[in-house]
């Protein structure tokens, strides 16, 4: 599983123009799912995420989780995050999972966020959408489940 965390001010998705989902402070998620990922790589990455320390503190130092200033999440799924573009001139998306196996666990990652007491607003899996980002710092990292 890989995810791209944005810290931010404000973020939202849309589909054919209409948002569908919407944050104020918090962490905008792009998670990509592996055709070998497990729920064991959704646990990993929920605890991962709702506890990193992204946020600064009263003196400027980022020491406080999502969790703990209150923060939201949206998670917008992006299988092009498996794109290997070591070959030739077009991304191979082979991968990352079939919407079979990456729908259940998308879903899973989505309820086990909320489980954590994370607010989640979502994309919508399969459509095109469109991703507007207040990047806050710009602070912005990449993470991979082991």
């Amino acid at each position: 599983m890989r995810a791209v965390l944005q810290r931010v001010s404000s973020a939202s998705v849309s589909v054919e123009g209409k948002i569908i989902g919407e944050i104020d402070r918090g962490i905008c998620i792009l998670l990509g799912i592996h055709e070998d990922d497990t729920p064991d790589e959704v646990d990993w990455m929920v605890l991962k995420i709702a506890n990193l320390r992204v946020f600064e503190d009263g003196e400027g130092k980022m020491n406080l989780s999502l969790m703990d200033v209150g923060g939201s999440a949206l998670i917008v799924s992006q299988f092009t995050l498996y794109g290997d573009c070591g070959k030739g001139r077009r991304p191979s998306f082979v991968a990352a999972a079939r919407p079979e196996k990456a729908i259940p666990l998308y879903e899973d990652f989505c309820k086990r966020m909320e489980i954590e007491g994370i607010p989640v607003q979502t994309g919508e899996f399969g459509a095109k959408m469109e991703v507007s980002i207040l990047n806050d710092g710009p602070v912005t990292l990449i993470l991979e489940s082991p």
